[in-house]
């Protein structure tokens, strides 16, 4: 599609959500969801965009298509492992028919190990690209080329992740549809996510950045750096960012109060102990070979 079809298809989409709730959506409203699902699946548009100056921000009018998508889908039994799709045959699931999962070929390029794993349509998943079982990737995420999705693994809706980022085992990373304004979360390009760690609330993980394993990144998280001696919140209007190249581990902090320190508790605190270096490459490289 041309930038002009683009445009097209954006306004198409802001006029048909504004139709009221209590309304019947026009009869090319399907149409125009398979459109763009289509679109995100090639890479051609996303959910949400780097600016120049390495500003993130969300696509409204994607969004807005999404969370079309669901308004004019009915929920329909999806085909088993045979392909049957008949309200007769015992369903694997029920779902939006406007969102089912994506039909990838082998010219995908995308080594989909076999287990379980779910790739729902509107998604973009890039040549080279390895899902271990069970994964699941929802609607509006962009996985990049050369990224591992490792087992129980999810990719929220509308999360961008970059390219050789590696998401170990257990990671968790948040979607977001509503507000439309809302950014969701990013993983930049060389960034590795340590085994059951959380990313929410539209949290920025810069390139090459390190987090450790059990690592919970939310709005409300505060981030101590033991290096620049800095501490990373986030801030209104904007998210927690995780710096280029930290490497981020589990750490404590005391908390305040007589009776607390009596009973010597603490909280839990992500630390950046360091900034990443050769050692820590080494530490940290995929033999090639696994993808």
């Amino acid at each position: 599609m041309t930038t002009t079809s683009f445009a097209t298809l954006a306004e198409r989409i802001d006029t048909l959500s504004s139709t009221p709730s209590d309304a019947a959506l026009p009869d090319d409203a399907e149409s125009v969801v398979a459109q763009l699902l289509s679109a995100l699946e090639r890479g051609e548009v996303r959910s949400a965009e780097r600016e120049s100056d390495g500003t993130w921000h969300a696509v409204p009018w994607v969004k807005r298509g999404i969370l079309l998508g669901f308004r004019a889908g009915r929920v329909v039994p999806m085909p088993d492992a045979n392909g049957v799709n008949d309200a007769a045959w015992p369903a694997g699931f029920f779902d939006k028919h406007t969102i089912p999962p994506r039909v990838l070929t082998l010219g995908d390029g995308v080594r989909v190990v076999p287990g379980g794993t779910s790739i729902r349509r509107g998604s973009y998943v890039a040549p080279g690209a390895v899902c271990m079982p069970p994964v699941f990737i929802n609607v509006g995420a962009y996985v990049g080329a050369g990224t591992m999705v490792d087992s129980h693994a999810l990719v929220g809706s509308c999360a961008q992740i970059g390219e050789r980022v590696h998401l170990s085992a257990g990671v968790q990373i948040g979607g977001v549809l509503e507000p439309i304004n809302a950014t969701p979360v990013i993983i930049e390009s060389d960034a590795i996510v340590g085994g059951n760690s959380g990313v929410y609330e539209g949290t920025i993980v810069r390139s090459r950045a390190v987090l450790g394993a059990g690592i919970v990144l939310t709005r409300g998280t505060p981030v101590y750096d033991l290096v620049r001696e800095r501490v990373y919140r986030a801030e209104s209007g904007r998210p927690l960012e995780i710096p280029e190249g930290a490497v981020v581990v589990p750490g404590a902090r005391a908390v305040r109060g007589a009776w607390a320190g009596a009973e010597g508790l603490s909280v839990q605190t992500p630390l950046i102990v360091k900034y990443r270096d050769e050692k820590t490459d080494l530490a940290t490289a995929l033999e090639q070979w696994l993808r």
